[in-house]
């Protein structure tokens, strides 16, 4: 199925999404952590340790963190989970450098492998993983089915799967106000810090665009996934999903 923020890409119509995706990753790689911290005042970290806390209850061994970005989560879920095993995957090598860099200044970076894979054709094998965690990349999947089957796939019986992402308030007035600062203070504040004048224009479109709360977990459903849920974040700025394969 085609979803709307699945046609929002970041350098215009011409291209496959996730090769813009990509580069736009590899652009703003240096600014993102300080852009990602400003943007939401901080509030992200506190939306991380909540998805790792619900993890914490199931004891995960082997972890997957899908779309790792500059390894946020990925570093965060090795501190409060301690696996035996934490993969951190993106298609962005600048993102991932500046996690891998992360990694080594904490000391834990032969805890965690960062490495290349497409979300949507995983090098894994089946049922590989206890544990797959998403933050705030899924809505920049170029075909979100193909994305969360894979996640499926690798997935043991009986593992987890949590996602965070961000998304738009529906009550007054805080939708009101979120679609003014998404539209009008992201794309000033993130041309600025980031340089790249299409980014931060692309990113608060992809939020409104993404199925959210009952939509998102029908879909989980729909691939497979059992007694998916959400709840939702900060007056629904965010969005925490949880499914069990």
């Amino acid at each position: 199925m085609n979803y709307p923020q699945e046609k929002i890409k970041p350098y215009g119509a011409e291209g496959k999404k996730g090769e813009q995706v990509k580069k736009m990753f590899d652009n703003i790689a240096d600014a993102y952590d300080q852009l990602n911290h400003i943007l939401s005042f901080g509030i992200d970290k506190i939306w991380r340790k909540k998805a790792i806390n619900w993890l914490k209850q199931f004891s995960p061994k082997q972890v997957l963190d899908i779309a790792t970005g500059t390894g946020d989560f990925a570093l965060l879920a090795y501190k409060m989970l301690r696996p035996n095993r934490l993969v951190g995957t993106d298609i962005s090598e600048g993102m991932m450098n500046v996690g891998r860099g992360k990694a080594k200044a904490a000391g834990i970076e032969k805890e965690i492998t960062f490495q290349y894979e497409d979300c949507e054709s995983l090098s894994f094998e089946d049922d590989t993983f206890d544990a797959i965690t998403v933050a705030f990349g899924i809505r920049n999947f170029e075909d979100l089915d193909k994305g969360l089957r894979e996640m499926h796939r690798v997935l043991i019986p009986g593992g987890h799967l949590v996602i965070l992402e961000l998304t738009t308030p529906t009550k007054f007035p805080m939708k009101q106000l979120f679609g003014i600062y998404s539209h009008v203070v992201i794309p000033t504040i993130g041309k600025f810090l980031s340089k790249d004048n299409a980014a931060y224009t692309y990113l608060p479109s992809t939020i409104q665009a993404f199925p959210q709360g009952e939509v998102m977990q029908n879909i989980l459903e729909k691939i497979g996934f059992a007694q998916a849920k959400f709840q939702r974040l900060t007056f629904g700025i965010c969005t925490l999903y949880m499914a069990r394969k």
